[in-house]
């Protein structure tokens, strides 16, 4: 979930993803190419070309994220209509209204606050991004700002995205779905009921959120640790650049898959 192409930002193709996430053994992927990327007849020619690319072997869910204000984005899982509104609140609706998926993306931890006043709630919270998180845990704090709002609305749900823009990005960060027929359709409705977990290496999180104590302290400290390791890697850049000295773009590709 939560994957771009080449029709927004991202480095692969639609067709390149499809065979990339066959030879991963996935059923769907979710696309959220940016919506701002499109315009009426641009969006129509991803939504089709999704649809020609699904079979059964592989369901290419059309999808798109919304840019908000204060750079906020909201993913529209399903979604395919565009809007000029950049009221987050505005925007969850728009995608409600098309029988969509809304989802606040890597919410950043300024945002909290704001985002526990809304009078609109989505669907739920992105509360583990591998880009902007990171490969190696999520933050607490986006879980217990999940548990915070389900206490308003006890159906929100915890979900688990890529964020895949690059080629040599982490891409194992998975959702595993109860659903027995993997068209568009269902998958949607699977989503939308919570059928479904994310799924990373021996660690399983329910759509609910809500994750053992031990876990959460876990992932901290594993957080802490990463987070520590990329502002350490921007320093360094940032001293280069003083000096003017450029980072490979090699050097930056590799980097990726370890960060």
């Amino acid at each position: 979930m939560h994957v771009h192409s080449t029709h927004s930002d991202g480095e692969f193709t639609l067709p390149e993803l499809r065979e990339l996430f066959l030879a991963e053994g996935c059923a769907f992927v979710c696309m959220s190419d940016h919506a701002e990327c499109f315009d009426e007849d641009s969006v129509a020619r991803y939504c089709h070309e999704c649809e020609s690319l699904s079979d059964e072997k592989i369901c290419i869910v059309a999808g798109l994220e919304y840019r908000c204000d204060r750079e906020m984005h909201i993913l529209g899982y399903g979604a395919n209509v565009l809007t000029k509104a950049t009221d987050p609140q505005q925007i969850i609706q728009h995608i409600s209204a098309q029988g969509a998926i809304s989802v606040i993306a890597h919410p950043k931890n300024e945002f909290f606050p704001w985002i526990e006043g809304f009078a609109n709630l989505p669907r739920g919270i992105e509360t583990w991004n591998s880009k902007y998180d990171g490969r190696y845990a999520p933050r607490p704090a986006t879980f217990a700002l999940l548990q915070t709002l389900r206490q308003r609305n006890p159906a929100m749900l915890a979900f688990y995205g890529q964020d895949l823009h690059w080629k040599k990005q982490f891409h194992r960060l998975f959702v595993e779905l109860d659903c027995n027929s993997p068209v568009r359709q269902t998958i949607l409705a699977a989503i939308n009921a919570g059928k479904y977990a994310g799924v990373k290496d021996s660690w399983r999180m329910d759509a609910n959120g809500v994750l053992d104590t031990e876990l959460l302290a876990r992932f901290g400290r594993m957080q802490a640790r990463s987070s520590s390791m990329w502002r350490l890697a921007k320093k360094i850049k940032g001293l280069l650049d003083q000096v003017g000295i450029a980072v490979p773009e090699s050097l930056k590709a590799s980097l990726r898959k370890v960060f």
